[in-house]
C-alpha cells in the first residue's frame, strides 16, 4: 500500500478498522452518519447574535457563544497581528506616490531596474551565539526530570553590523564602533563615498 499511495497511505489501525468493517458487511470505508441534527450557525440571526456577542466583549471564548446560542464553532478567536504603526493618510498616500514612480521606473527599463538599488539594514551582532529553546531540547526518559536550562546572561559584548547588498549580493559589511552614534543623514554621506 505504501508503494501504490506513496506517504498518503492510512495508517495500520485504519487499516484493521475497515477489515472489521467489511467482515460485518459494510462496503464502504467512510463513516457512518451521526445521530442527531448537526449544529450549524448559518441564519442571519444567528450571524447577528454573534456579532452582538463579540462586539460586547471581544474575550469572550467560542465555548461560550456556543454553549450561549446553541451552535457549533464557526468563528476562530484569533490574536491580534502585530504592525508596527498604524499609517496616517499622508503616510499612505507618499507609500503609493513612491510605489507608482518605482513601477514607471521599473516599465521603462525592466532589464536593468534591480541593478540600480542597493539595500542596507543593520543588525546586532552579539560576542557569544545564545542557544535557542528549542536547540536546548534533549531526549529523557518518560518519568525522569526535565533538563535544566539556566537563564541567559547578557552578553559579553555586542556590536552594530550594517549590511548593505544589491542584486548581485553582499557588497559590504561595517561594524559601528562602540560608542560611536550615527544618523540617517551622517550614514547616507559617509556610506555614499565608501561604496
Amino acid at each position: 500500500m505504501a508503494k501504490t499511495l506513496g506517504e498518503d497511505f492510512p495508517s495500520h489501525s485504519t487499516v484493521k478498522k475497515w477489515v472489521a468493517n467489511f467482515k460485518r458487511g459494510k462496503e464502504s470505508v467512510k463513516d457512518d452518519p451521526r445521530s442527531g441534527r448537526p449544529k450549524t450557525a448559518t441564519s442571519e440571526n444567528e450571524v447577528e447574535a454573534i456579532h452582538r456577542m463579540i462586539m460586547n466583549d471581544r474575550r469572550v471564548t467560542i465555548r461560550h457563544i456556543e454553549h450561549s446560542l446553541g451552535i457549533s464553532y464557526g468563528m476562530s478567536k484569533l490574536s491580534a497581528r502585530w504592525v508596527p504603526r498604524m499609517l496616517t493618510r499622508h503616510q499612505k498616500l507618499n507609500r503609493l506616490e513612491v510605489s507608482r514612480s518605482l513601477l514607471a521606473r521599473f516599465q521603462s527599463n525592466p532589464a536593468n531596474f534591480l541593478k540600480r538599488f542597493v539595500t542596507q539594514d543593520e543588525t546586532w551582532v552579539h560576542h557569544f551565539d545564545p542557544e535557542s529553546k528549542e536547540q536546548s531540547k534533549e531526549w529523557t526518559k518518560k518519568g525522569s526530570q526535565p533538563p535544566k536550562k539556566f537563564k541567559r546572561v547578557a552578553s559579553v559584548g555586542k556590536v552594530m553590523a550594517s549590511l548593505f547588498w544589491d542584486s548581485e549580493g553582499v557588497i559590504m559589511i561595517d561594524y559601528l564602533q562602540k560608542g560611536q552614534t550615527i544618523n540617517g543623514l551622517l550614514s547616507m554621506e559617509y556610506y555614499a563615498s565608501e561604496l
